[in-house]
């Protein structure tokens, strides 16, 4: 926000001016510098930050769902929640990331290309921990995971694809499939260097285990769907026609749906005493006119104005008029 300047200052600046103490040529030539910024053309940003946020709210879905996945497979407290969202150089993921890891590759077919999962060790022990009834300790290791570890821990991770493809489908029907497990960054080398991916990182808690979690999502990956990561596509999806068969279902359900009615015959008001004291014949006041309409209520809700009367020689209640909405029953 640029900064705004009290009278005082715009008349000492002035006079400055004036005075010859500046000059207000070197000012509006020191601010055209400011207007320059440097690119770096080796990190191109190839995603909007509309798009950006699309892939956000993706993910936080997934976060969602990969969290209750956990939670129901470790019976323990699990936490995801995403943190960041950036577009960075492929090259800068793999330099970040540590020497020892867990990194998951899927294919997404239809689309072209890899995704990357990268666990951090913190969290993919305490995973192995807790599926062998440990409490969700995270170990240190410094050695690889034994072929008994690894093959748990792609069981698991297999099983959670159903959620990255259920998390996707508002884009595009894909079918994750683990292909590849890796320990080490340094063998992986599915695009170029310089290429662009999204990084979605999520923060994760298991018991009180806390690490995070990486998705690696490169630019070719995307390139097919980027149209549908604008705010433009979002909303002609909310304003497409209904689905016919969905909406009768629906129709269906409320048209057979149980409501409570109740028709409010009166109020009054005693006190604890007299409501002791009651006995058999005694008469009680209300407050209801005997010319005013009843109130009918539906599920508690006050709805409509009635006048009781009998149908087919049951007690019932005609509707004289709605309450909309705002407008007082007591008025």
């Amino acid at each position: 926000m640029d900064e705004i300047l009290s009278q005082n200052e715009i008349d000492v600046l002035l006079s400055a001016i004036t005075s010859g103490e500046m000059d207000a040529e070197e000012l509006k030539k020191e601010e055209e510098e400011k207007k320059v910024r440097v690119y770096d053309f080796k990190r191109a940003l190839r995603f909007s930050k509309d798009q950006i946020r699309s892939i956000s709210r993706i993910h936080e879905n997934y976060a969602r769902m990969l969290t209750t996945f956990l939670s129901s497979q470790l019976r323990t407290y699990v936490h995801i929640s995403v943190t960041s969202v950036d577009q960075v150089p492929f090259e800068e993921f793999i330099r970040s990331i540590s020497s020892l890891t867990v990194l998951n590759i899927y294919s997404m077919a239809p689309l072209k290309g890899n995704l990357i999962m990268e666990i951090n060790p913190n969290i993919a022990y305490a995973l192995l921990d807790r599926i062998l009834g440990g409490k969700g300790a995270a170990v240190t290791k410094t050695d690889n995971l034994t072929e008994i570890e690894i093959l748990l821990l792609k069981q698991i991770f297999e099983k959670a694809s159903g959620n990255l493809k259920e998390s996707w489908s508002s884009l595009i029907d894909v079918e994750p499939v683990l292909e590849e497990f890796e320990e080490n960054p340094q063998f992986i080398q599915m695009v170029a260097p310089n290429d662009t991916v999204v990084i979605v990182s999520l923060s994760t808690a298991i018991g009180e285990s806390t690490g995070m979690i990486n998705l690696c999502i490169p630019h070719t990956l995307l390139e097919p769907i980027i149209p549908k990561l604008s705010a433009h596509y979002w909303m002609e999806n909310a304003a497409e026609e209904r689905d016919e068969v969905s909406y009768a279902k629906l129709t269906s359900s409320l048209q057979t749906a149980e409501v409570n009615l109740t028709a409010l015959l009166g109020e009054t008001e005693i006190s604890i005493n007299e409501f002791l004291g009651l006995g058999k014949n005694d008469i009680l006041a209300l407050n209801q006119p005997i010319d005013d309409p009843l109130l009918l209520k539906i599920n508690d809700e006050t709805k409509f104005y009635v006048q009781p009367g009998e149908h087919k020689k049951k007690k019932a209640v005609q509707v004289l008029e709605e309450i909309t909405k705002g407008e007082s029953a007591d008025e």
